[in-house]
């Protein structure tokens, strides 16, 4: 399995990026992340897969598996009470061809790309909303432009 040290570099690919190219490049994603965030995800698993299943795809009334990038499945944090018992995994998907197909429509790197969608979808596991995130994206981005 590759080992890609610069997540701000996308590597060479001959042909595409496979699933354990993508499971390495969340891995060194995950690794930046602050330790006081990354302790909290220890036990949620992320696995890579190339489209969300049949049962996602119906759930969330998508009209294409390229209509999303990842998807956290759990209990979020603030949803769970002092006696919460786990009756499964919580887990991170991320989509390998959509991811792909955005990152050839987009200027992006791919480490970039998988990084954000990795920590889009730490948020929802910290029971941050999609609204939630993307005023803190917005804000961070306002930041960057002032500095």
């Amino acid at each position: 399995m590759p080992v890609f040290t610069n997540p701000r570099r996308t590597p060479s690919f001959g042909v595409a990026p496979t699933l354990e190219d993508i499971e390495a490049i969340a891995a060194e994603a995950l690794a930046t992340i602050p330790e006081e965030f990354r302790r909290h995800v220890g036990n949620v698993r992320i696995q890579v897969d190339d489209f969300p299943s049949d049962e996602v795809e119906k759930a969330m009334e998508l009209e294409s598996p390229f209509d999303v990038l990842g998807l956290y499945q759990g209990v979020s944090m603030v949803e769970r009470g002092a006696g919460h018992v786990a009756n499964d995994i919580d887990r991170i998907f991320l989509y390998r061809r959509p991811i792909l197909d955005y990152w050839c429509e987009s200027d992006e790197d791919l480490p970039h790309i998988v990084r954000h969608v990795l920590i889009h979808e730490i948020g929802h596991h910290f029971g941050l909303s999609d609204d939630d995130m993307e005023a803190i994206e917005a804000k961070a981005e306002e930041d960057s432009r002032r500095a």
